[in-house]
């Protein structure tokens, strides 16, 4: 497995860096914050996004994607990283493209993929119910009814949930979890928008009554937890690695602090204690960003191996981000700890992206039993 990336993924990389630095800078995230925006991401970004292909990436050419795959998207990832950039890169360019293009029907693509592609159909995935990732504990039912399906239930920290107009909802049914395509305006769907402290979107969703045809299923009945799986972890090191690229933000800020800052007449970075931890902080990123590559390169070839990498890259890039964000706060002083200075922010983001699609203690469990532990 080469942990190299390609000309083509580098160009990516480039563009994308460019692109956040220049249209999406934390002071662009302070100000959707500050102005309580009914979004909480710009849609004209988003479209922009859109139409430099990033929502196609994970897409087949079949249908209507470039097929360019993990690899691709990571680094694009990677660099909305870097500004805490907000917008439904995960819930809908990789989650609901993936689901999309994993699993479904030629009708259920003609509905909503091509909108997808274009940036004007927004999704996100309705699984967990409680307060900790747990995708195999589902409650919520879905009863077989006049030739269709009747759910009911309840769902936590959907991300980007109240701007959705497609919901992957997983449910029981008689046969074993099975996964369903909810349009957000089906009646009986009710959406309660909550901010989180990183100031990004998630939701809370009930369903009550709601009433879908057979159609709705996404993949087969019964088959949705492993469907489940393909697809979260897709979402897990596309997380990674957006939290890869905080992680560097986070550090190069704080390096470059620690060449500003003058106590006692010199730089405070010159001083042994800080250069230690700061040695530590890039060691950290360095096994992060091989383990990130790893898991994208694998689930681009469809290695076996590629379930245990993946949460092999969560539970370190988790790690990670908790030592650099928590390290810059530290490190900056007094200021670090005011809401002007803009270190702070990769502090909250860090405690929520740690929880989101599985936290440390979670990945690791995972990854000790698929290597038969």
């Amino acid at each position: 497995m080469a942990l190299v990336l390609s000309e083509d993924a580098q160009l990516v990389r480039d563009q994308a860096m460019d692109f956040f630095r220049e249209k999406s800078p934390i002071l662009a995230l302070r100000k959707l914050r500050d102005s309580n925006d009914a979004d909480g991401f710009s849609r004209a970004l988003w479209k922009e996004m859109a139409d430099l292909g990033w929502t196609g990436f994970v897409v087949s050419e079949e249908s209507g994607g470039s097929g360019f795959g993990m690899v691709g998207l990571g680094q694009v990832l990677e660099a909305a990283g870097r500004t805490l950039a907000p917008s439904p890169l995960i819930s809908t360019a990789l989650i609901g493209a993936s689901a999309l293009d994993i699993a479904g029907t030629t009708t259920q693509k003609s509905a909503y993929l091509s909108g997808l592609l274009a940036g004007d159909v927004i999704t996100a995935l309705a699984t967990d119910e409680g307060s900790h990732h747990a995708p195999g504990n589902v409650a919520t039912t879905a009863r077989a009814e006049a030739g269709g399906y009747v759910l009911d239930g309840r769902k936590s920290f959907v991300l980007d949930g109240h701007v959705a107009d497609m919901l992957i909802v997983s449910a029981k049914t008689d046969a074993g979890i099975t996964l369903f395509l909810v349009p957000a305006k089906t009646a009986g769907v009710s959406i309660q928008r909550r901010i989180m402290v990183d100031s990004r979107n998630a939701a809370i969703v009930t369903l009550a009554g709601v009433k879908l045809g057979a159609n709705a299923v996404l993949g087969s009945v019964g088959g949705g937890a492993a469907l489940l799986e393909r697809i979260l972890d897709r979402a897990r090191v596309g997380l990674a690695a957006e939290m890869l690229g905080s992680s560097c933000e986070a550090f190069d800020r704080t390096v470059q602090y620690l060449k500003d800052r003058k106590q006692f007449g010199v730089a405070i970075g010159s001083f042994q204690a800080l250069k230690h931890r700061a040695a530590q902080m890039f060691a950290e990123i360095e096994v992060t960003r091989s383990a990130v590559l790893a898991a994208l390169v694998a689930l681009d070839e469809g290695a076996e191996d590629a379930a245990s990498l993946v949460s092999l890259a969560k539970a370190k890039a988790n790690t990670t981000f908790n030592l650099t964000s928590s390290e810059g706060i530290q490190m900056h002083g007094g200021i670090g700890m005011t809401d002007e200075h803009e270190i702070g922010f990769f502090l909250k983001r860090s405690r929520v992206a740690e929880l989101t699609f599985g936290s440390t203690g979670f990945h690791q469990d995972r990854y000790a039993s698929l290597l038969g532990y």
